[in-house]
């Protein structure tokens, strides 16, 4: 897209360069703005839907240039080399509700931002000024051929995506966390990438347990784009306690890895949520309130020695990645992990887990270039309370673009590459 503007000396068309226009949110955009004056200041800017905002400040090189992943932002929602800066450093625009968290509801239309260009290092009343160029970019969690089918059987609710291609694929359990509801936009980007992936909505039913998950993992079994013999958990938070949960005890499913991102151990979930829930309950004294937000990490502290209090991950028999930030301020996964380690020692088993823990980051870590909410919105029955999910923008991004990567692989590796389980 070309843009014009006139400049302080000379009329000039600058060109603005954004790559691709529309592609998959984990890919890398390249951003390159072209004739500018030789030295002048420019501030690049990233909206989504008027309320997301990221900046940042440049200053063009002797010919006119400014391409960021190249060159330094020197001020802004992020600052340094950051190719993608523009999209993980955003925050909502100043006068905005409190608490606010961007995700992806409805995966089949794309997510638009709009990268702009305005002369000058500006900080705010962006929209009283005229951008020197502006460019529409389509960001995707579906690739062109990803098929959406949603799913209610046998007591099960969710959401299939199918990848592109004759098949059959290799297939996973996507579980979210204890905030409930169908959420489909990461299960949505591993089908993009060869994986036929179940978001399931495992928290609409009091009975969570065993029949429940059972029957959705043999319907992911039983479908014919999957190959039945290549199955993954993958879990977040509190799904990741019921991916441990199933992969350690259940008598049918039997996977060939699981992935875990921000979770623990700590109350086996060998029982209805209700009962799980009272279980946690027991210990909400321990919650602490600061600054008006609510930290949660203290709940399962200390680890708990006694072995009916967590799940005995020494009888998994499949290849673990523990996925954690340092600052986790949500739930002591760092503890957990440290915890499991000694178990799946005393068993025999540690050969079997990888841990991948990133200083600064927070709990909430999403597909790369998600920006970082530190603090966000969230419902406890009928209350809305500010949690507080820790984490540093910067550390927390570079956890995001890294763990994802590496996720990525460790599926590869044992879904598509593996020849034969890795057992004890």
């Amino acid at each position: 897209m070309v843009a014009t503007s006139r400049t302080l000396s000379t009329r000039v068309w600058p060109l603005h360069l954004v790559k691709p226009t529309r592609g998959l949110v984990d890919e890398k955009l390249k951003v390159i703005v072209r004739n500018l004056n030789p030295r002048q200041e420019v501030t690049l800017r990233c909206v989504h839907q008027d309320v997301w905002e990221g900046f940042g400040h440049y200053i063009s090189d002797q010919h006119g240039t400014v391409t960021v992943a190249k060159d330094a932002s020197m001020g802004g929602t992020y600052k340094g080399v950051e190719a993608m800066g523009l999209m993980w450093s955003m925050q909502p625009v100043p006068g905005s509700r409190k608490g606010l968290r961007l995700r992806k509801k409805h995966v089949l239309s794309p997510m638009v931002f709009h990268i702009s260009v305005f002369d000058g290092h500006i900080t705010q009343g962006f929209s009283q000024l005229t951008a020197l160029a502006t460019h529409a970019v389509e960001r995707w969690y579906v690739a062109p051929g990803v098929q959406r089918v949603y799913l209610q059987e046998k007591g099960v609710q969710g959401t299939l995506f199918i990848p592109p291609g004759p098949g059959p694929f290799p297939g996973l359990l996507d579980l979210w966390g204890g905030g409930g509801g169908l959420v489909e936009y990461r299960a949505a980007l591993l089908a993009s990438h060869g994986f036929v992936s179940f978001a399931l909505e495992y928290l609409s039913s009091e009975e969570i347990n065993a029949p429940t998950t059972d029957a959705a993992y043999q319907i992911l079994k039983s479908h014919a784009m999957v190959q039945k013999d290549r199955l993954a958990l993958f879990g977040l938070s509190f799904g990741s306690t019921i991916a441990l949960s199933m992969a350690a005890y259940s008598k049918i499913i039997k996977p060939r890895c699981c992935v875990c991102i921000s979770g623990s151990h700590v109350n086996a979930v060998q029982r209805t949520l209700s009962e799980t829930f009272q279980e946690i309950a027991k210990n909400v004294s321990k919650i602490r309130v600061e600054d008006g937000q609510v930290i949660w990490r203290d709940i399962i502290l200390p680890i708990p020695a006694d072995p009916s209090m967590k799940i005995d991950v020494g009888q998994i028999k499949c290849p673990v990645l523990l996925v954690n930030g340092s600052d986790d301020q949500n739930l002591a996964t760092v503890e957990s992990a440290e915890d499991m380690e000694r178990m799946m020692e005393k068993a025999g088993n540690r050969h079997l887990l990888q841990v991948l823990t990133y200083p600064g980051a927070g709990h909430l870590i999403e597909p790369p270039y998600t920006p970082h909410h530190r603090t966000s919105n969230f419902v406890i029955g009928k209350d809305k309370v500010l949690m507080l999910w820790g984490g540093q923008a910067k550390p927390h991004a570079d956890a995001q673009e890294d763990s994802w990567e590496k996720i990525v692989a460790f599926l590869q590796q044992h879904l598509y590459f593996t020849g034969s389980q890795a057992k004890l």
